[in-house]
């Protein structure tokens, strides 16, 4: 039975004793094919004379209708910032209706009742669905590493006659029946210059240049046990390639230059992806999570109501914090909402004081809002702006100028960055697990040695950025067309010796001892003491600690910082051995 005849079938079956122009209708194949195909269903014996499904056709048929549903629902949501730091994308409510239960609900009007949701993001929020649906719950630890091929990995035993369906799809019409005869995975009638993949005449999905464009994906699919077998062992060997953590599943589907499995077009207007806080007001202007408590912290800061607040973008997600970008009133404003853990980490009312101390100061913007309890903030957007190259050497020697100038002004503030005191703090978070590098302990005992050191040679303390990296020195010209510089994001700033920010700069960059050296000769304009110079290789192998730490405790909340964090472990480690050889001593043998 090729497609055109499964088409017609299915077509019979769902609506009984309808005419063939219905059947072109219901089918989306011209009366023409409609005709002969009925004349081909009957010459094989799938329909009599009265266009009545045979014994033959009811046997296909069961042997190919569904027979469960995955539903994909694990990830972060990213780009529906605000709405993800209370909400995960799945139980968005649209109309009324909460998008993940029309979903199940219109998989059970299609008779199935076994469903699995891969969990992951806020899974807990997906609890309920259990009882009230009676659905079984998988979760996948690795939602923030590693994209949607690894949820469908959690649940490969169960692909057979299976529905595929991501949690974020908003269905005007239900996509599922209790007849299908062949696999398929469904794209829009609309090109998308996101899609790489197009319907061909034999209504296959072909792959398209890249930025060609082609059909939208929807990324509802439907797969039987033939095809299912191939995309498991697909899965299989896509898992075991470190070069595939961030891939779709879709990429499962993929043999040479088309896919295993046919086209089914849809409209696209009737099969709406969820992606934005813009997408959502667009289909609901009046869901619940567009009240969000950060959409109203700055419809209250601007007074204005919040469906004045628009073109909300989400900025690349900082190591820290979310942060997200929107417009009023035809000005651009920038909103910071802490990340996961963050409370642990950061007292936002030392925070509110930092930016007190330096109010005025020309050091950093002005802060329009700044709550010291939650730690949102909202800034105003700097157009035309640019940060630190720190691979750029008039760019580096601008920004050491700007922070030597911020160090000379030796401000005060009430509180302290005890860095020996944060690490030891950040490894407390780990609530008793061991550290994932093997030397960490012997790593640990020669770090702390250097604390003599240090200690010996720390000049006078003042508020110290703490958190002086390339990404925070933001370049820009003023209404005048002068460049400026300003310094962004105190949240870490404490009274410590001004020279941590330079270790930090360094490490942050992935500087080579040379590049540290020429950094601390910019600063110091060529006149650093070697006692001086020893000492912030003491803070870099402490920062490196640090930061460390700090990486392995967000790796337990489920974000992990690839090559950031094993290179901060490396400065540790080696920095105590180059400030051993400049020394002549063995520190951790004192």
């Amino acid at each position: 039975m090729n497609r055109q005849q499964s088409d017609i079938l299915k077509a019979v079956m769902e609506s009984p004793g309808s005419s063939q122009r219905e059947l072109s209708r219901l089918s989306g194949h011209s009366l023409g094919i409609v005709n002969r195909c009925i004349q081909e269903l009957r010459a094989e014996g799938y329909l009599d004379s009265d266009l009545r499904p045979t014994g033959k056709t009811k046997r296909e048929l069961q042997e190919k209708k569904p027979h469960n549903a995955v539903i994909l629902a694990a990830g972060f949501g990213m780009r529906m910032v605000p709405i993800n730091t209370e909400t995960p994308k799945g139980l968005l409510e649209i109309k009324g209706e909460v998008l993940i239960e029309r979903i199940i609900r219109q998989l059970h009007e299609a008779g199935i009742r076994e469903i699995y949701v891969v969990v992951g993001f806020l899974k807990e929020q997906y609890e309920y669905l259990i009882d009230l649906f009676q659905v079984e719950l998988i979760t996948n630890p690795e939602y923030a590493v590693k994209n949607n091929l690894h949820s469908m990995k959690r649940v490969l035993e169960h692909l057979s006659n299976t529905y595929i369906i991501p949690c974020d799809i908003w269905c005007r019409y239900s996509p599922f029946s209790r007849h299908e005869l062949y696999s398929w995975y469904m794209v829009g009638d609309r090109e998308s210059t996101e899609s790489n993949v197009r319907v061909s005449r034999k209504q296959e999905l072909v792959l398209t240049d890249k930025y060609a464009g082609g059909n939208a994906m929807i990324g509802i699919c439907y797969l039987l046990k033939e095809e299912a077998a191939a995309v498991k062992e697909n899965i299989h060997a896509l898992c075991s390639q470190p070069a595939f953590d961030k891939v779709f599943w879709e990429e499962a589907l993929y043999c040479g230059e088309r896919m295993l499995v046919q086209a089914r077009t849809v409209s696209s207007g009737d099969f709406i992806e969820i992606n934005t806080y813009e997408q959502l007001r667009a289909i609901d202007d009046n869901s619940n999570q567009l009240k969000s408590d950060a959409i109203a912290v700055i419809a209250d800061v601007l007074k204005v109501n919040m469906k004045e607040i628009t073109d909300i973008t989400v900025l690349k997600k900082g190591m820290t914090n979310r942060s997200f970008l929107f417009a009023c009133h035809g000005r651009k404003y920038i909103m910071r909402i802490p990340g996961e853990g963050t409370e642990q980490l950061i007292d936002r009312s030392k925070e509110a004081g930092v930016y007190k101390a330096i109010e005025g100061r020309g050091i950093c913007g002005e802060n329009l809002y700044l709550n010291p309890e939650n730690g949102y903030k909202i800034t105003k957007f700097i157009e035309n702006s640019r940060v630190c190259d720190p691979f750029h050497q008039e760019d580096v020697i601008k920004c050491m100028d700007k922070l030597r100038t911020f160090h000379q002004m030796e401000l005060t503030v009430d509180h302290e960055f005890d860095l020996f005191g944060q690490i030891a703090f950040y490894e407390s978070l780990w609530q008793g697990a061991k550290s994932v590098y093997k030397d960490y302990e012997q790593t640990k005992e020669n770090v702390f040695a250097l604390r003599k050191y240090i200690d010996r040679y720390a000049g006078r303390k003042s508020l110290t950025h703490i958190d002086a990296v390339p990404d925070n020195f933001l370049f820009f010209r003023n209404e005048k067309g002068e460049e400026e510089i300003c310094l962004i994001d105190w949240e870490y700033a404490a009274m410590q010796d001004p020279h941590v920010d330079l270790a930090m700069f360094c490490i942050y960059s992935f500087y080579q001892k040379e590049q540290i050296d020429a950094l601390i000769g910019i600063y110091f304009k060529e006149s650093c003491p070697v006692e001086t110079r020893i000492k912030i290789y003491c803070y870099i192998a402490a920062c490196g600690l640090l930061w460390s730490n700090w990486c392995e405790y967000k790796r337990a909340l489920g974000v992990d910082f690839g090559e950031y964090s094993l290179r901060q472990y490396r400065y540790a480690k080696e920095y105590y051995r180059i400030v051993c050889d400049m020394t002549g001593q063995d520190f951790s043998e004192e």
